[in-house]
């Protein structure tokens, strides 16, 4: 692992293998490697330099201390009723992040693969630095838009749950909420282990609460969508509870030219099965933009 100079923070990634470059965006809160080691190996079998990183706020990125906690229940009350919702940065900065990351590696344009929050990241990318961008797969991930983005009360609710205050609450807690988003028959020792990873390289709560309030004031992107005009992929599981299908079904449609692939039995995760179903669209999408 390494650091670069990225939109002014430190962003802590890694480089793996050679080719074309491909930026695997992460969700919500966490670092890059949740990324699978052997997802990422599949990628670079294909020819491609995949680069992980950890977002602001994450692992061993720079943390922005001085920019406070926000208050939750105020920022989604603000988001539901649909009034201006300050924020300590939203996803244009965070987006900025990845062009200052290909910037710091001296890459002009890469592949981006986002996955739900990183989704978001990679489709402001596209509207905010179309020329950074050679495809786009934007994987359970939403267009912002109230409409079709709010999930299942059950999955809110284990997305939301009380932060861990050890180790091992954090293991315990990853098995819990992927028993609720993810796909069955779930893996409690896979989520554990890219938990504890996760906790190992550095945990840290407000991260989450100011990524969330980024999401949240960033409001509905639907119309700004329309500007993208890199190739795009829309990624979306037909059993996703936390970021339902017709979340994905927007974002394609409000992406000229895009292209959707519903994955049946999917939920909220990248459950081993359906990797190589993954890998061949990833691959075959890049391959022909």
């Amino acid at each position: 692992m390494a650091k670069v100079m990225a939109n002014g923070l430190e962003l802590e990634y890694e480089t793996l293998g050679d080719g074309e470059p491909m930026v695997l965006i992460m969700g919500i809160g966490a670092p890059g490697v949740f990324w699978d080691d052997g997802f990422c190996s599949l990628l670079v079998e294909r020819g491609y330099r995949v680069i992980r990183f950890d977002h602001r706020d994450v692992g061993l990125s720079t943390r922005l201390d001085h920019l406070g906690r926000p208050r939750l229940a105020r920022v989604v009350l603000r988001r539901a009723l649909r009034r201006p919702n300050p924020a300590p940065y939203t996803l244009r900065d965070m987006a900025d992040d990845v062009a200052g990351l290909l910037d710091g590696l001296d890459i002009e344009a890469a592949h981006l693969v986002g996955t739900s929050m990183g989704g978001m990241v990679a489709q402001q990318v596209a509207v905010s630095h179309p020329s950074r961008v050679r495809s786009l797969t934007s994987m359970m991930s939403t267009t912002g838009s109230l409409r079709v983005t709010v999930g299942k009360p059950r999955a809110l609710r284990a997305l939301m749950g009380p932060r861990p205050q050890d180790r091992e609450q954090a293991m315990d807690q990853a098995a819990k909420l992927f028993r609720v988003i993810g796909t069955p028959p779930y893996d409690d020792e896979r989520a554990r282990r890219r938990a504890a990873a996760a906790w190992d390289r550095g945990f840290y709560q407000p991260g989450f609460a100011r990524h969330l309030a980024a999401v949240l004031a960033s409001g509905d992107r639907t119309a700004s969508l329309g500007q993208i005009r890199a190739p795009t992929l829309v990624i979306h599981g037909s059993e996703d509870p936390l970021i339902r299908p017709r979340a994905g079904e927007a974002t394609a449609a409000a992406i000229p030219g895009a292209k959707l692939l519903r994955i049946d039995g999917m939920g909220h995760d990248f459950a081993t099965r359906y990797w190589p179903t993954l890998i061949d669209a990833i691959d075959d999408h890049a391959a022909s933009a």
